[in-house]
């Protein structure tokens, strides 16, 4: 898994290439966990190299969904492929997260 991070004004983009399972769980937490230490409240990932995500994923996304609501912000994702995005559906987690298209429509909606 390799995980870039970038800032479009407010919001904080963390691009996410490959599979996300239980071996990059933790470091992608960490770094989520990180941006919202440092005040970041936008954050935005970019799913769209992301070919797998493991329920080890998906609970780091609610994690950090529910850490960062009680701070007063919010997490959103784009540009998921049609596996992750039937993941998502199938669990639950399209009633719970913004999910866009693209990564610009998702920045835009900040």
């Amino acid at each position: 898994m390799q995980i870039t991070q970038r800032k479009e004004g407010e919001v904080y983009i963390f691009s996410l290439d490959g599979r996300f399972d239980a071996h990059c769980a933790g470091e992608v937490e960490e770094k989520l966990n990180s941006a919202i230490s440092e005040g970041s409240r936008k954050l935005l990932i970019d799913l769209e190299k992301c070919e797998y995500i493991s329920s080890a994923g998906l609970r780091v996304l609610l994690a950090v969904t529910k850490k960062l609501n009680k701070k007063g912000g919010m997490i959103k994702l784009c540009s998921l492929q049609s596996y992750v995005k039937e993941v998502f559906d199938v669990a639950g987690f399209t009633q719970i997260l913004k999910v866009y298209n693209t990564c610009p429509e998702a920045v835009q909606s900040f």
